[in-house]
Protein backbone atom coordinates (compact mmCIF):
# COMPACT_ATOMS: atom_id res chain seq x y z
CA UNK A 1 0.00 0.00 0.00
CA UNK A 2 1.12 3.56 -0.70
CA UNK A 3 -0.48 6.97 -0.89
CA UNK A 4 -0.94 9.43 -3.71
CA UNK A 5 -2.77 12.74 -3.65
CA UNK A 6 -6.23 11.94 -2.24
CA UNK A 7 -5.78 8.21 -2.92
CA UNK A 8 -4.64 5.21 -0.91
CA UNK A 9 -3.38 2.67 -3.44
CA UNK A 10 -3.44 -1.09 -2.94
CA UNK A 11 -1.54 -3.69 -4.95
CA UNK A 12 -3.35 -6.95 -5.74
CA UNK A 13 -1.40 -9.84 -4.28
CA UNK A 14 -1.22 -12.05 -7.36
CA UNK A 15 0.60 -10.34 -10.24
CA UNK A 16 -0.80 -10.29 -13.75
CA UNK A 17 2.75 -11.06 -14.85
CA UNK A 18 5.75 -12.20 -12.85
CA UNK A 19 7.97 -14.79 -14.46
CA UNK A 20 11.61 -15.46 -13.60
CA UNK A 21 13.78 -13.70 -16.17
CA UNK A 22 15.34 -16.22 -18.51
CA UNK A 23 16.17 -16.46 -22.18
CA UNK A 24 13.08 -18.62 -22.73
CA UNK A 25 10.89 -16.06 -20.94
CA UNK A 26 12.40 -13.20 -22.94
CA UNK A 27 11.80 -14.86 -26.30
CA UNK A 28 8.35 -16.11 -25.32
CA UNK A 29 6.90 -12.97 -23.73
CA UNK A 30 8.45 -9.97 -25.50
CA UNK A 31 8.58 -8.57 -29.03
CA UNK A 32 11.69 -6.65 -30.06
CA UNK A 33 10.45 -3.58 -31.93
CA UNK A 34 13.67 -1.57 -32.23
CA UNK A 35 17.16 -1.45 -30.79
CA UNK A 36 19.31 -4.41 -29.72
CA UNK A 37 17.87 -6.59 -26.96
CA UNK A 38 19.18 -9.83 -25.48
CA UNK A 39 19.09 -11.94 -22.33
CA UNK A 40 22.27 -12.57 -20.33
CA UNK A 41 22.97 -13.72 -16.77
CA UNK A 42 19.56 -12.91 -15.28
CA UNK A 43 19.07 -9.57 -17.05
CA UNK A 44 17.39 -8.34 -20.22
CA UNK A 45 19.77 -5.88 -21.87
CA UNK A 46 18.63 -3.12 -24.21
CA UNK A 47 21.11 -1.16 -26.32
CA UNK A 48 20.18 1.67 -28.65
CA UNK A 49 22.61 4.48 -29.58
CA UNK A 50 20.06 6.37 -31.69
CA UNK A 51 17.92 9.32 -30.62
CA UNK A 52 14.68 7.36 -30.78
CA UNK A 53 12.99 4.73 -28.60
CA UNK A 54 14.59 1.29 -28.81
CA UNK A 55 11.78 -0.89 -27.49
CA UNK A 56 10.56 -4.28 -26.40
CA UNK A 57 6.80 -4.66 -25.99
CA UNK A 58 4.84 -7.36 -24.19
CA UNK A 59 3.09 -9.91 -26.36
CA UNK A 60 0.26 -10.04 -23.83
CA UNK A 61 -2.08 -7.22 -22.84
CA UNK A 62 -2.50 -6.09 -19.24
CA UNK A 63 -5.68 -4.07 -19.13
CA UNK A 64 -6.98 -1.82 -16.37
CA UNK A 65 -5.20 0.16 -13.69
CA UNK A 66 -1.73 -1.39 -13.55
CA UNK A 67 1.74 -0.88 -12.12
CA UNK A 68 4.96 -2.16 -13.70
CA UNK A 69 7.41 -3.24 -10.98
CA UNK A 70 11.02 -4.03 -11.93
CA UNK A 71 14.70 -3.61 -11.15
CA UNK A 72 16.84 -1.70 -13.63
CA UNK A 73 20.22 -0.09 -14.15
CA UNK A 74 22.21 1.67 -16.82
CA UNK A 75 25.16 -0.20 -18.29
CA UNK A 76 28.43 1.71 -18.36
CA UNK A 77 29.36 3.95 -20.03
CA UNK A 78 25.66 4.84 -20.35
CA UNK A 79 24.45 7.42 -17.82
CA UNK A 80 20.77 7.95 -18.67
CA UNK A 81 17.30 6.88 -19.80
CA UNK A 82 15.64 3.89 -18.15
CA UNK A 83 12.14 4.05 -19.61
CA UNK A 84 8.99 1.98 -19.14
CA UNK A 85 5.60 1.97 -20.88
CA UNK A 86 2.14 0.86 -19.71
CA UNK A 87 -1.49 1.21 -20.90
CA UNK A 88 0.26 1.12 -24.24
CA UNK A 89 -0.09 0.10 -27.87
CA UNK A 90 2.08 -0.33 -30.93
CA UNK A 91 1.17 1.38 -34.20
CA UNK A 92 1.89 -1.30 -36.80
CA UNK A 93 1.36 1.09 -39.71
CA UNK A 94 3.85 3.70 -38.46
CA UNK A 95 6.00 1.02 -36.77
CA UNK A 96 6.25 3.06 -33.59
CA UNK A 97 4.69 3.35 -30.16
CA UNK A 98 1.06 4.43 -30.25
CA UNK A 99 -1.08 5.46 -27.29
CA UNK A 100 0.78 4.90 -24.02
CA UNK A 101 2.00 6.31 -20.75
CA UNK A 102 5.79 6.41 -20.53
CA UNK A 103 7.85 6.94 -17.39
CA UNK A 104 11.54 7.67 -17.52
CA UNK A 105 14.40 7.82 -15.05
CA UNK A 106 17.30 10.19 -15.85
CA UNK A 107 15.73 11.12 -19.18
CA UNK A 108 14.40 14.05 -21.21
CA UNK A 109 17.91 15.24 -22.15
CA UNK A 110 18.32 16.88 -18.74
CA UNK A 111 18.53 14.11 -16.17
CA UNK A 112 14.87 14.16 -15.21
CA UNK A 113 12.41 11.67 -13.78
CA UNK A 114 9.17 12.15 -15.65
CA UNK A 115 5.99 10.96 -17.32
CA UNK A 116 4.69 11.62 -20.82
CA UNK A 117 1.70 10.45 -22.82
CA UNK A 118 2.21 9.15 -26.34
CA UNK A 119 1.58 9.82 -29.19
CA UNK A 120 0.80 13.55 -28.96
CA UNK A 121 3.07 14.27 -25.95
CA UNK A 122 0.86 17.11 -24.72
CA UNK A 123 1.11 15.65 -21.22
CA UNK A 124 4.67 16.04 -19.94
CA UNK A 125 5.87 16.33 -16.36
CA UNK A 126 9.35 15.96 -14.93
CA UNK A 127 11.72 16.81 -12.12
CA UNK A 128 15.54 16.99 -12.08
CA UNK A 129 15.69 16.47 -8.31
CA UNK A 130 16.32 12.71 -8.19
CA UNK A 131 19.98 12.00 -7.48
CA UNK A 132 20.64 9.29 -10.07
CA UNK A 133 23.79 7.16 -9.98
CA UNK A 134 24.78 5.43 -13.27
CA UNK A 135 25.19 1.67 -12.93
CA UNK A 136 23.26 1.47 -9.65
CA UNK A 137 20.35 -0.97 -9.45
CA UNK A 138 17.02 0.71 -8.77
CA UNK A 139 13.66 -0.81 -7.83
CA UNK A 140 11.22 1.11 -10.01
CA UNK A 141 7.42 1.11 -9.84
CA UNK A 142 5.47 3.04 -12.46
CA UNK A 143 1.78 3.00 -13.26
CA UNK A 144 -1.50 4.81 -13.09
CA UNK A 145 -4.91 4.57 -11.51
CA UNK A 146 -7.80 6.37 -13.19
CA UNK A 147 -5.20 8.40 -15.09
CA UNK A 148 -3.30 9.33 -11.91
CA UNK A 149 0.28 8.48 -12.95
CA UNK A 150 3.16 7.90 -10.57
CA UNK A 151 6.79 6.83 -10.33
CA UNK A 152 8.25 5.27 -7.19
CA UNK A 153 11.95 4.47 -6.84
CA UNK A 154 13.27 2.28 -4.02
CA UNK A 155 9.97 2.63 -2.15
CA UNK A 156 9.78 6.42 -2.36
CA UNK A 157 7.27 8.42 -4.38
CA UNK A 158 9.27 10.59 -6.78
CA UNK A 159 6.55 12.03 -9.00
CA UNK A 160 2.80 11.98 -9.60
CA UNK A 161 0.53 13.69 -12.11
CA UNK A 162 -3.19 13.50 -12.87
CA UNK A 163 -4.14 13.20 -16.54
CA UNK A 164 -7.43 15.03 -17.27
CA UNK A 165 -7.98 12.80 -20.30
CA UNK A 166 -6.95 9.30 -19.18
CA UNK A 167 -5.97 6.59 -21.62
CA UNK A 168 -8.68 3.97 -22.17
CA UNK A 169 -6.94 1.18 -20.27
CA UNK A 170 -9.51 -1.38 -21.36
CA UNK A 171 -8.39 -0.82 -24.95
CA UNK A 172 -4.63 -0.26 -24.53
CA UNK A 173 -2.85 -2.91 -22.49
CA UNK A 174 0.75 -3.28 -23.64
CA UNK A 175 3.71 -2.73 -21.36
CA UNK A 176 7.27 -2.31 -22.52
CA UNK A 177 10.78 -1.07 -21.90
CA UNK A 178 12.71 1.54 -23.82
CA UNK A 179 16.34 2.48 -24.33
CA UNK A 180 16.51 6.00 -25.72
CA UNK A 181 20.07 6.60 -26.85
CA UNK A 182 20.97 4.43 -23.89
CA UNK A 183 22.16 1.03 -22.71
CA UNK A 184 20.03 -0.44 -19.92
CA UNK A 185 19.31 -3.72 -18.15
CA UNK A 186 16.08 -4.86 -16.46
CA UNK A 187 15.07 -7.85 -14.32
CA UNK A 188 12.50 -8.96 -11.71
CA UNK A 189 9.66 -7.76 -13.94
CA UNK A 190 6.13 -7.83 -12.55
CA UNK A 191 2.86 -6.27 -13.63
CA UNK A 192 0.27 -5.75 -10.89
CA UNK A 193 -3.35 -4.71 -10.90
CA UNK A 194 -3.89 -1.84 -8.49
CA UNK A 195 -6.95 -0.27 -6.92
CA UNK A 196 -7.59 2.58 -4.53
CA UNK A 197 -9.81 4.15 -1.92
CA UNK A 198 -10.38 7.88 -1.75
CA UNK A 199 -8.73 9.76 1.10
CA UNK A 200 -10.10 12.98 2.57
CA UNK A 201 -6.85 14.88 3.07
CA UNK A 202 -6.73 17.81 5.50
CA UNK A 203 -4.26 19.60 7.69
CA UNK A 204 -4.18 19.23 11.44
CA UNK A 205 -3.82 22.66 13.01
CA UNK A 206 -0.24 23.40 14.04
CA UNK A 207 -1.03 26.51 16.09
Amino acid sequence: MFELLKKRVFIKENPLYGTHVSEEMFLQDWDIKSGEWAYSDGWIYGKNPGNFPGMIVSKKDFFGDVMVDFVAKTVEPCTHDINVMWNGSWDEIKDERGVAYVAGVEGWWGGKVGVEKSPDYKLNVGTPLFDFIPGKEYHIQAGSIKGHCFIRIDGKLILEVTDPDPIDNQKHGKVGFEAYSSYIAVKDIHVFSIFHEDVNMLYVSEF
